[in-house]
C-alpha cells in the first residue's frame, strides 16, 4: 500500500489568502487539528490548531501565521509504514502527500489509516483469534498455516510483536473459523505456547462448551 492510495479527497487544504476563520471552520467540520497550507499547487506547511491560539483577528490571512510544525509530509510513492511513522512521531491528525516535485496532491487522515488497518486485519470477518508466544528462532509462519489448514481453516491475517531484550515474540493469528478448539489442540500437540484465544461462537451450538472444556483443561 502506497501513500497515494490513502488520500482523502473530501478535505481541501487552505490557501495563504484564506482567513483564519476559514481554517478554524474547516478543522471543526472535519474534526481534525491540522490543515495543509498551499499556494496554488505548492505545499507550504502544515497548520496546527495551536498556531491559531491567541489570534484575535480571525480575518487575518493564514499566510501571515508562523507555523509551529516543520513541514511534515510523505511522497506519493512512499510505503504506508512511512505514513504511520509520521503520524506517531509528529502526533498529527493528517499527513500531506506530495509528488516528486513537492506539489500538493492531498492528505491522509488518521481515520483513513484506521479503516485501512481494519481491512488489513480482517476485523469485520467472523472467526477466532489465537495468540502464540514463541522463540524468534522458531518463527515459521508456514508451519502455523499448516496447522490451521489441517482443520480446514485459513489464516485471514497475522502480525508479530517483539519485546526488547527478549528472544521471545508474540504471534497473533486471525482465522476464518469460530470454533478453534481443534486448532488449539493441534498447536498444543506441537508444543506451542498459547498465550490467549478469542472467538465468537454461536451460543446455541456446542462449540462454546467444547471451547470452555479445553480452557479448563489448559488451566489444570
Amino acid at each position: 500500500m502506497l501513500a497515494i492510495e490513502l488520500i482523502a479527497d473530501a478535505i481541501p487544504p487552505v490557501h495563504t489568502s484564506d482567513p483564519i476563520q476559514k481554517a478554524i471552520d474547516r478543522m471543526v467540520e472535519f474534526r481534525i487539528r491540522h490543515l495543509p497550507i498551499v499556494n496554488e499547487e505548492q505545499f507550504l506547511g502544515l497548520l496546527s490548531e495551536n498556531d491559531l491560539i491567541g489570534e484575535s483577528d480571525l480575518e487575518t490571512a493564514v499566510g501571515a501565521l508562523t507555523l509551529s510544525l516543520v513541514n511534515p509530509y510523505v511522497l506519493e510513492g512512499q510505503h504506508i509504514y512511512d505514513v504511520i511513522r509520521l503520524f506517531h512521531e509528529r502526533q498529527v491528525t493528517v499527513v500531506p502527500v506530495l509528488d516528486a516535485a513537492k506539489n500538493y496532491l492531498g492528505l491522509i487522515t488518521i481515520n483513513a489509516l484506521t479503516e485501512y488497518f481494519a481491512g488489513l486485519t480482517s476485523v469485520s470477518q467472523p472467526g477466532g483469534i489465537i495468540v502464540l508466544e514463541i522463540s524468534n528462532k522458531n518463527n515459521s509462519l508456514a508451519h502455523m498455516a499448516q496447522i490451521v489448514e489441517s482443520d480446514n481453516a485459513q489464516i485471514l491475517s497475522s502480525y508479530v510483536r517483539t519485546f526488547p531484550d527478549s528472544t521471545r515474540m508474540e504471534v497473533t493469528l486471525k482465522v476464518n473459523k469460530q470454533d478453534i478448539s481443534a486448532i488449539i489442540a493441534t498447536f498444543l500437540r506441537y508444543e506451542y505456547d498459547i498465550k490467549a484465544t478469542f472467538n465468537h461462537s454461536d451460543e446455541n451450538d456446542n462449540s462454546r462448551d467444547r471451547y470452555n472444556s479445553l480452557m479448563n483443561y489448559l488451566n489444570l
